[in-house]
């Protein structure tokens, strides 16, 4: 018969392996974060999730990738992500109105959510402020964009007496107008007088809106400019207002067109010639990973990502260096 002292001690070893299994349990336990993208096929999208998957690794997680091209398949993914235990995702919705609606159904399932690249607004249009999120800093991107173009003009020895600007603009979107203010306030602190500065209103955000809308606007020009700046928020406002250049008659020497995103870019950059100069990339890997890291941090410690991560960091891509600097990040192929 086992003494008082032996029961107990064989108690106190069971204890002890109970605790020892369920610890393992715990640790054994694979933490999941969702990553939702709009445009799965887009080759910054395919960076951000390659990216995440690498933080994934580097820190003990997994991450669910699912694309989402509209609010069913939104709200679906979110509900899919749920039944595979996981507790957070990051999220670049198809339609940022769809916020509400997602922070709900993330309540709803007991779930996490941050934003990437494009942020929430409310019914009002208003950005849902209470919801993490990482993107691009609009207004400092648009000024390296100012710039970057100025500075290509001083390369070239323009005089600003004959050199104008023409920026293609979209200013119901909060983002496309803090862009290319940014990237007036440079144009203007680099020397370029304000009356040289002609703003183009799109209609559409594309290149026929854009082309269209700088057509529309090189009549205005005195026949003193010899030298032109094409400005806009992204690549593709950029590349119709240099299309309408061509179409006007002006050289591609006589052209310095400069976009923001570089994934549209690349097709033109190929291009011997062109008056589309460049474009400035922004950092899809950087922004993959850490989106992703904070996400683990948050359903693994409670440590909340901050409301808003500006990112600012870009590179000028040219016709000179736009394939190291796309294959360095993995948008190369």
């Amino acid at each position: 018969m086992l003494s008082r002292h032996g029961i107990r001690s064989l108690c106190c070893a069971a204890l002890t392996v109970a605790l020892a299994g369920a610890a393992a349990q715990a640790l054994a336990e694979e933490v999941k974060i969702g990553f939702l993208v709009k445009q799965a096929e887009e080759p910054w999208f395919q960076t951000e999730w390659a990216f995440a998957e690498k933080a994934g690794k580097d820190k003990g997680f997994t991450v669910i990738k699912i694309a989402v091209p509209d609010g069913e398949k939104t709200l679906s993914a979110i509900d899919s992500l749920a039944a595979n235990g996981v507790k957070g995702f990051v999220i670049c919705p198809p339609d940022v109105s769809l916020g509400p609606a997602i922070v709900a159904k993330a309540k709803l399932n007991d779930m996490k959510v941050m934003a990437v690249d494009d942020r929430f607004v409310d019914a009002k249009g208003k950005f849902m402020e209470d919801v993490p999120y990482l993107g691009m800093a609009a207004f400092e991107v648009g000024e390296k964009q100012g710039a970057a173009m100025a500075a290509e003009a001083k390369k070239r020895n323009w005089d600003w007496k004959d050199t104008y600007a023409v920026i293609n603009t979209y200013n119901e979107l909060d983002t496309g107008k803090k862009r290319t203010d940014g990237s007036v306030k440079a144009l203007k602190e680099a020397g370029l007088p304000e009356d040289h500065i002609l703003f183009a209103p799109q209609k559409t955000l594309d290149v026929p809106g854009s082309m269209d809308a700088t057509n529309s606007t090189l009549v205005k020009l005195p026949g003193a400019a010899k030298h032109l700046i094409i400005g806009g928020m992204n690549d593709n406002t950029v590349l119709g207002g240099v299309r309408a250049t061509e179409s006007a008659g002006f050289a591609a020497a006589n052209v310095i067109g400069i976009g923001i995103n570089g994934t549209d870019a690349i097709g033109e950059l190929k291009k011997p010639n062109s008056g589309f100069f460049g474009s400035m990339l922004p950092s899809p890997h950087i922004e993959g990973y850490n989106t992703a890291s904070m996400m683990f941090e948050w359903v693994t410690t409670g440590k909340e990502p901050p409301k808003y991560t500006a990112m600012d960091d870009v590179t000028l891509i040219t016709r000179e260096n736009f394939k190291q600097e796309l294959e360095k990040i993995g948008l190369w192929n």
